[in-house]
């Protein structure tokens, strides 16, 4: 497989650890002057990437002699890594940065860092250059890496480090990794992508599609399956498209295939697929695998051929709905998921009527639905706009009927015996344990917090439409 990806090179690599170890070097100064260690909190909004890139930030900073802490006003460095997918999100980083700003009033050296996809907007950078004086660090999706070399730099000269120029997109590989849970991981399998749906920012802000070695992939998992992980999930804006940027004779069903026959106890999953590369080769990979989840994550957005067409969606829905029926061919067991936009421009009364009757014809046991936002600089921004009140009132015509296909899809499973991967005590009902089944489903059961990170046998008694309710198998 020739690589044609722009991967970060070893002595890159080696001069960051060299930024890190002279962070460190001034963090264990203070400590021994102070008696404590200062603290970095993490903040992260939006998708799976962003998480699995705050990982890396969060394993840099302890690399650099940081405590993490979950408390930003103990902080001696915060970070906030950002989302542009919608504008609410972008929002809510500018508001919590001015929230920190008080902070910094109190505590002058605290290092107020800002990243991700919403930096890299050149309206967004200059509004934080301007109005954002507070903000120490700036920098986007592809100079995650170079974190320690700007924090030293902020460090040593005492002023602000605002990256405004990022054009290359990279793949930076042995830099730290302080992962959130010991049982779930999540593992980056390409960076970027190439489809410019018309509503979306993603391929301006996280540039054109770069697949990482299959070689690093793999070590990476089976590191991760040594360790006890139980669940992993590959990610990539679209995952399914891997390896076509690197060469045409090794594809996302192989590294699945090859990643299946790490032994151990663990299930595989990913996200996010695009349809017009969900192939049968990948279905067929899925269906004969061991280790890979019969969970499908197939984003449809729209019924209507028309709004899919006004979209660059690339397929038609009776194209996607032959995907689904293969699925289901191949694994009746399957749980099928979707994204779903309401109120997209152009979408007449008739267009969203297709939606729902492609919902009755799919079946999806659940949808993320989101009602359209428009993103600056991407083509459906300029495009006539629908009325908020009609956007709203589809919406919610959409969450009844997909709550009435998840309460039926669930509740067949009355009377199974699930395996669930256990997530402990539940933040929302204190007197249950949760836990998720191999295709996502949330389930409340009776058990004990040392079950943490274990697959169990769960018989469920009652399916609901957001979750599934049981016992222990005895």
């Amino acid at each position: 497989m020739q690589d044609k990806t722009r991967t970060v090179s070893l002595s890159e690599i080696e001069e960051q650890k060299g930024y890190m170890a002279a962070v460190r070097a001034d963090n264990e100064w203070f400590a021994a002057e102070n008696g404590f260690r200062r603290k970095a909190f993490v903040l992260t909004l939006g998708c799976q990437q962003n998480q699995s890139d705050s990982e890396k930030l969060c394993g840099m900073a302890e690399q650099m002699g940081y405590e993490i802490t979950d408390k930003p006003e103990e902080a001696y460095l915060i970070a906030v890594n950002t989302c542009a997918i919608r504008e609410h999100a972008e929002k809510r980083a500018l508001s919590l940065v001015g929230q920190y700003k008080h902070i910094k009033a109190k505590r002058p050296e605290l290092v107020i860092a800002m990243c991700g996809c919403m930096v890299v907007q050149e309206h967004r950078i200059n509004d934080i250059k301007h109005r954002y004086p507070y903000v120490d660090l700036l920098f986007g999706t592809s100079s995650i890496h170079r974190f320690p070399e700007l924090l030293a730099e902020k460090l040593k000269c005492k002023r602000r480090v605002l990256l405004s120029d990022e054009k290359e997109y990279v793949v930076a590989e042995d830099m730290p990794i302080r992962r959130e849970s010991t049982y779930r991981a999540w593992v980056s399998a390409m960076y970027g992508c190439n489809n410019f749906c018309s509503y979306c920012i993603v391929p301006y802000v996280r540039g054109r599609e770069r697949s990482r070695r299959k070689e690093e992939i793999v070590a990476e998992v089976r590191e991760l399956v040594e360790k006890g992980y139980k669940d992993i999930t590959l990610l990539g804006q679209n995952v399914n498209s891997y390896g076509k940027d690197m060469g045409a004779d090794y594809d996302f069903a192989d590294l699945l295939a090859e990643l299946d026959g790490i032994e151990g106890d663990y299930l595989l999953h990913f996200m996010t697929s695009h349809p017009k590369d969900a192939s049968r080769k990948l279905i067929d990979v899925m269906a004969d695998s061991k280790h890979i989840a019969h969970h499908f994550h197939l984003p449809m957005q729209s019924g209507s051929d028309a709004v899919l067409k006004a979209m660059n969606r690339k397929y038609d829905f009776e194209r996607y709905i032959g995907i689904v029926d293969y699925i289901r061919e191949k694994m009746p067991d399957a749980t099928i998921t979707s994204d779903i936009i309401v109120g997209f421009p152009s979408e007449t009364e008739e267009d969203f009527e297709a939606t729902l009757s492609a919902l009755s014809r799919a079946r999806f046991d659940m949808i993320f639905s989101f009602i359209y936002s428009p993103r600056k600089g991407t083509p459906a921004a300029e495009m006539e706009q629908i009325p908020d009140k009609v956007k709203s009132e589809r919406f919610e015509r959409l969450l009844a009927l997909q709550n009435s296909i998840s309460l039926e899809a669930n509740k067949p499973l009355e009377g199974k015996t699930l395996r669930v991967l256990c997530d402990g005590r539940s933040k929302n009902k204190a007197e249950a344990i949760t836990g998720r089944t191999e295709g996502g489903k949330i389930v409340f059961f009776d058990g004990d917090q040392s079950m943490e990170g274990s697959f169990v046998d769960v018989e469920i008694e009652r399916g609901d439409t957001f979750a599934l309710y049981g016992k222990i198998k005895k």
